[in-house]
């Protein structure tokens, strides 16, 4: 039954790869359960409110619970969502000063609404089919860079410099404890996984959980230094979840509140931050499990772009921000995940945190970030597809790449690399090779990138 439903032995996989892949990309992004609520709880709304961590918590959790389990069995794709980094602070410090949080969380039901209506229509997937399959291939490797910089400054192996942009450890060394247990992870992964050891990256999460929990146990350490989540062992298993953020919205009272120009921006950057960060993400995992045709063509894509639209949806009406496909999906495909069942699986335990959300705050990035860097040296792999020999795809392949970690953004990535590639053709009189689309797609983007010069502009 689970064979003909999520199609395994037609993607080459089986329960047990799925399984692993479920939990592993479910670790990879159970950070967001604790620090999306830390964000939205940290701003205020035009009024001075403030959301509450507990109630977000559990909105949080929830949201991430239905979004992936509808990619599950709607999109057959082992993509775990939950609320957008970026797009929560979006929402936190655009939106909520000029209005209520109800109003804000309207603006994200209508980010998600557009995009259902895009994704409905076929316009997001012909866009997406425009771009080029080289430039796909670079979006890929962007992302693997990408995550590869996250799981290092999470993990505190790479900070902001005094004198240099980034520096290794906190002081240009590596220092403290949260770092020595983040190499030891890194290195425990690499070894596992170079002998194909099965469930290495979810194996070595665990050991490099316990081990953090019993070094935090008996060293002095600030807790800060772990970052979001402190390995510690749990006072309680079990924590009553607190829904009272749930429906609390009002879809178009932010146009009132902020002006219908405001408020049109900051539904435009959320459109396009939605849209282009869950396009990358998607070409790219897909990519690196094997899931795209010789076109570059994702199966099923129309409803993984429906069910990310309806994401959104979830997410403004949950008061949780907008929730979209998570780029620590890559995780789970490193670990063998290829179908909807392994979304299954992390939407289960996505959901099982409304209850155990004592057991989501074990697992510190010390462990969980290793799996990023894995995974995006792993990704780096599909460089070999760009041709670089050819300088009208070198180049856009080489903005998409630098940028998406330089700029810590998938869309940037993507936006320089669609806006050179139209350009470079256009001027080599190469018109025919520039589909109407991405004229289109250039233009927004550059409305995009110079959104602050129009806002000034026109405000």
């Amino acid at each position: 039954m689970l064979d003909r439903l999520f199609e395994l032995s037609g993607r080459g996989s089986d329960v047990g790869r799925e399984v692993r892949g479920g939990i592993t990309t479910f670790m990879a992004m159970a950070y967001i359960i604790l620090l999306n609520p830390i964000i939205l709880a940290g701003a205020h709304d035009v009024t001075g409110a403030k959301l509450t961590i507990g109630q977000l918590t559990t909105s949080t959790a929830l949201a991430a619970a239905v979004s992936t389990l509808l990619m599950a069995f709607v999109g057959n794709a082992p993509f775990g969502l939950a609320a957008g980094l970026g797009l929560n602070a979006l929402v936190a410090y655009q939106a909520a000063p000029y209005m209520t949080w109800a109003q804000a969380m309207g603006l994200v039901v209508l980010e998600g609404v557009v995009i259902i209506v895009l994704a409905v229509t076929g316009l997001r997937t012909l866009i997406m089919n425009a771009i080029p399959l080289a430039l796909k291939h670079a979006i890929s490797v962007g992302i693997g860079l990408f995550i590869a910089l996250v799981g290092l400054v999470d993990a505190g192996f790479v900070t902001a410099g005094s004198g240099t942009p980034v520096q290794l450890g906190a002081t240009g060394h590596l220092t403290g404890w949260p770092v020595a247990i983040f190499c030891f992870g890194l290195l425990l992964m690499i070894v596992l996984y170079a002998r194909r050891t099965p469930a290495a990256i979810l194996l070595s999460i665990a050991v490099t959980t316990v081990l953090a929990v019993a070094v935090n146990s008996l060293a002095t350490i600030d807790p800060r230094s772990w970052g979001v989540v402190t390995p510690r062992m749990p006072e309680s298993l079990v924590a009553a979840p607190d829904f009272g953020l749930v429906g609390q919205v009002d879809v178009f009272g932010g146009f009132v509140r902020a002006g219908g120009l405001t408020a049109t921006v900051v539904l435009f950057t959320l459109v396009l931050s939605g849209f282009f960060d869950a396009m990358g993400t998607i070409i790219g995992v897909s990519d690196e499990a094997g899931l795209v045709d010789e076109r570059g063509r994702v199966p099923r894509l129309g409803r993984i772009l429906t069910v990310d639209g309806v994401a959104g949806v979830v997410g403004g009406v949950t008061s949780s921000s907008a929730n979209t496909v998570f780029v620590e999906s890559a995780a789970g495909v490193g670990e063998g995940a290829r179908t909807g069942l392994a979304s299954v699986v992390t939407g289960a335990l996505l959901g099982l945190t409304l209850l155990f959300t004592p057991l989501a705050a074990v697992v510190p990035a010390a462990a969980a970030a290793p799996a990023l860097v894995l995974v995006g040296a792993l990704m780096m792999t599909q460089s070999r597809n760009v041709p670089w020999e050819d300088l009208e795809m070198a180049v856009p392949a080489f903005l998409t790449i630098a940028l998406m970690p330089f700029t810590y953004s998938i869309t940037n990535g993507v936006g320089a690399g669609v806006i050179t590639y139209t350009l470079i053709k256009a001027a080599r009189g190469k018109f025919s090779q520039i589909p109407w689309l991405l004229w289109v797609v250039s233009l927004v983007f550059l409305a995009y990138f110079g959104i602050s010069a129009l806002q000034n502009l026109f405000g």
